[in-house]
């Protein structure tokens, strides 16, 4: 038996199976700066706002961001789950409005040389998170890494987050092609939607993803959809600098509007059920296939 076909023998015998499974969303960007963590946070406090139990798991090992917009640094990450017998809730960092925050560290970097005894206490308790959350957004890093890939083909519902830089739009169609030539890239049961964020009005974040949709479409045959426009606001650099969501300091400024559009339009498709039937048991489950 080998450690994939150990992990789904797991979690099908698992008390945790017959749990309701969290909607799983990962977010991630083909370069860095361009607002990712910033998507992630803000979306969270939205779903709060809905009545929605929220975790952020922060999967950019190399970084900080979210820990330091949350102004809120935790004391424990995945690697004391996995090596110091630390439970998931020991692990979960409260931060505005109860958003937990789990910080990935180094445990991510672990997951390739686990055993089956750490699988099996891994599964348990990543399973308990969908009993502490409606909804888990995953932070990715920016870039092609195969940590970031291995993410992504995991989850059924991506964002991807771009700006009219040309970098930024050039990295976007790199990160796409890269995970289209992943081997466990199954796009049947992968949606990837577009937030088009750093623009000056909808039209230009329309005519943003407009051609990047034409290039990914002609090449890749990958379907892209147009979920949110974030508007470029002065107050939203403010926050940041106030370690403050900005749909928190400033609910009324023309960006946490747009992340209130952004929420709404997700939670209008929330009911197909390729979006978050897998919960976090099985979006684990599939980054352990991956890796085999």
């Amino acid at each position: 038996m080998d450690q994939a076909e150990g992990l789904r023998n797991i979690i099908k015998n698992s008390a945790l199976s017959s749990r309701p499974a969290a909607r799983v969303i990962t977010v991630t960007s083909g370069k860095g700066g361009v607002g990712k963590s910033n998507v992630s946070i803000n979306l969270a406090v939205q779903f709060r706002r809905m009545g929605k139990k929220v975790i952020i798991f922060d999967a950019d090992f190399g970084m900080a961001n979210i820990e330091v917009m949350f102004g809120a640094i935790p004391k424990h990450n995945l690697a004391d789950l996995i090596y110091q017998g630390k439970n998931i809730r020991e692990i979960i960092t409260m931060g505005p409005m109860d958003i937990g925050f789990i910080s990935g560290g180094s445990g991510i970097a672990s997951l390739s040389n686990l055993g089956k005894d750490y699988i099996d206490y891994l599964v348990q308790n990543l399973g308990e998170l969908d009993l502490l959350a409606d909804v888990i957004i995953i932070d990715t890093g920016a870039g092609i890494s195969d940590a970031v890939l291995e993410f992504l083909v995991a989850s059924p519902e991506v964002l991807l987050v771009t700006t009219p830089e040309p970098t930024s739009i050039t990295d976007s169609y790199s990160l796409l092609k890269a995970l289209n030539r992943h081997p466990s890239f199954d796009r049947e049961n992968t949606t990837i939607k577009v937030v088009a964020n750093k623009v000056g009005d909808f039209e230009e974040g329309r005519a943003l993803y407009t051609k990047i949709n034409a290039v990914v479409n002609r090449y890749l045959k990958i379907p892209l959809y147009l979920v949110g426009v974030i508007p470029e606001d002065h107050e939203l650099v403010k926050a940041v600098m106030q370690q403050m969501p900005i749909s928190i300091s400033n609910p009324n400024s023309r960006s946490a509007q747009a992340f209130t559009d952004l929420a709404t339009a997700l939670e209008t498709n929330a009911k197909d059920p390729v979006y978050h039937k897998r919960g976090m048991s099985g979006f684990f489950s599939s980054m352990i296939r991956g890796r085999q």
